[in-house]
């Protein structure tokens, strides 16, 4: 996270366009331009500037105890410094170019939008890449197992905005009239008459989308974790002692083949959030990926940076979560 939050300061300071021109605008006066300078701390060093940069992102952080600076960073005072506080705050990300509202605000507004895209997209393509990687083991080298891994190859080789494109136009145009569906939409629409509705049959073509790469990994995976677990002596014990072919299948094959099958879930759930962004942006689905892509239309930087750094905090948060989940799963692992 540190590496991370070096980059986009890096990318704040040199990427193209002056903040403060974009905020303030070019017909605002030079009193104007120059305390919006200070506030943005662009007036100091540039190792001053990191520092300041820091600052803002911690959540227990130093600040002057001044009326303006609680309204700023909205903090609460742990403990008193003088003419400075120490403050617990939520991570500062600065404030909207286009809207000035704070980049936090901006994107937990739309986060919801693309977790549940995320979690259905993932969902989907564990339940059917694991099925469809177990039918295939247990139909080693017949027609069945070709069949189903030489499509899998498609599946992973096709990028996700050319499948986005694809299925947007065919069943959410060319085959509306009997999917029912529609080309763009997110989960909450504002109706004219009826107000703000859910639409949940809006995430099927997107979450379909984002959820056949990672099916087709699953899928391979599950596939090659059976065969090896099913070559195994404990196997071959289980069906001496006469036990039923779904019992071996699923309680004694199935749930020791899943490690690897965990890990490709949670690197695709993080890499989904982040190859989501075109998807939503295709389907016009309110979500983080959409606002960003937005945000580079118009060069909103803080928009930008701020979507990128808690993207990298929700990566680094699921792998801590699958790390942990990995010792349930396999009792050969413990936590300590």
């Amino acid at each position: 996270m540190f590496g991370v939050v070096v980059v986009t300061f890096l990318l704040y300071h040199t990427l193209p366009g002056d903040p403060v021109n974009m905020m303030a605008g070019n017909s605002s006066s030079m009193e104007t331009r120059q305390h919006m300078r200070e506030e943005l701390g662009l007036d100091q060093p540039l190792l001053q500037q990191f520092v300041i940069y820091i600052n803002d992102l911690s959540v227990v952080s130093v600040h002057a105890n001044t009326e303006e600076n609680k309204s700023k960073y909205d903090y609460w005072l742990l403990l008193p410094l003088g003419e400075h506080a120490l403050t617990l705050k939520s991570p500062y990300l600065r404030r909207s170019f286009r809207s000035n509202k704070r980049v936090d605000d901006i994107l937990l507004e739309h986060l919801p939008g693309t977790l549940w895209l995320t979690l259905v997209s993932i969902v989907f393509a564990a339940i059917v890449g694991i099925v469809i990687g177990g039918i295939a083991a247990l139909n080693y080298g017949s027609y069945i197992d070709n069949f189903l891994m030489s499509s899998s190859v498609l599946g992973i080789s096709t990028p996700s905005f050319v499948s986005a494109i694809v299925i947007s136009i065919t069943f959410g145009y060319y085959l509306s009239d009997y999917t029912h569906l529609n080309m763009t939409g997110s989960l909450w629409e504002t109706d004219p008459i009826y107000g703000r509705q859910l639409q949940l049959k809006n995430i099927i073509l997107p979450a379909l989308t984002l959820g056949i790469r990672p099916l087709t990994i699953i899928a391979q995976l599950t596939r090659n974790a059976m065969l090896d677990v099913l070559s195994q002596d404990y196997i071959l014990t289980a069906k001496a002692k006469g036990l039923p072919p779904f019992t071996i299948i699923v309680k004694h094959a199935l749930k020791n083949a899943l490690n690897p099958v965990v890990t490709a879930i949670s690197g695709w759930m993080a890499s989904l959030i982040t190859g989501a962004f075109f998807v939503e942006y295709i389907f016009k689905w309110k979500g983080i990926g959409m606002k960003t892509i937005q945000a580079v239309e118009y060069l909103d930087l803080p928009i930008i940076i701020g979507a990128t750094l808690m993207i990298s905090g929700i990566f680094v948060l699921i792998n801590l979560f699958v790390d942990i989940l990995y010792a349930g799963l396999d009792p050969r692992i413990r936590l300590n």
